[in-house]
């Protein structure tokens, strides 16, 4: 009967949970060194299944790239963790947006979109809703058209009132620079 001593003991079972640490979860603390904080921003490793990783893209173009430069990838992950990787395959299925991303998103203020009119509209209190019929209700949505159209700018194609952020981004309004493009 042989005795170890408590640090080769300790020793040993700290080499045991290395050896039994999934693969998967190597890979993910990982991943940004590998790859490169742009590319990590965009892709999610999901799982790795018979040698096969499977890594979720933010677009079809982030998928197709590094579908073309996925041997690569395969040598530098096969290099960092010695784990056998056969291939990988990106797709745009599994894709769930960051946190902060939805974040951002509501920030935006809906004064900072192009079509904003907002505050230069100025409608008289007598364009209200009176109508009892069809032939009424026509004439005071016309009338409530052209109140809100008032002092707007025009579309130098189309000459219809258009929002001045149009203007200054397109240089058309909105349906003519839809049709442009």
């Amino acid at each position: 009967m042989s005795f170890k001593s408590v640090n080769d003991i300790l020793g040993v079972l700290a080499a045991q949970t290395k050896w039994q640490e999934q693969p998967f979860q190597r890979l993910l603390t990982c991943w940004t060194e590998v790859v490169g904080a742009a590319t990590a921003a965009h892709t999610q490793p999901l799982s790795l299944q018979r040698d096969v990783l499977r890594v979720a893209t933010s677009s079809a173009v982030w998928a197709q790239n590094l579908t073309f430069g996925r041997q690569r990838l395969i040598l530098k992950l096969n290099e960092k963790l010695s784990i056998g990787l056969r291939d990988i395959h990106f797709s745009t299925a599994g894709w769930r947006r960051p946190q902060n991303d939805r974040k951002e998103q509501q920030t935006i203020s809906l004064r900072e979109h192009p079509s904003y009119v907002g505050d230069e509209i100025k409608i008289d209190d007598d364009v209200t809703p009176k109508a009892v019929d069809a032939n009424a209700a026509f004439q005071n949505w016309a009338k409530t058209v052209q109140a809100r159209s008032h002092n707007l700018p025009l579309c130098p194609l189309c000459d219809c009132p258009t929002p001045p952020g149009e203007l200054q981004r397109w240089g058309v309004c909105c349906v003519c620079a839809a049709k442009q493009s």
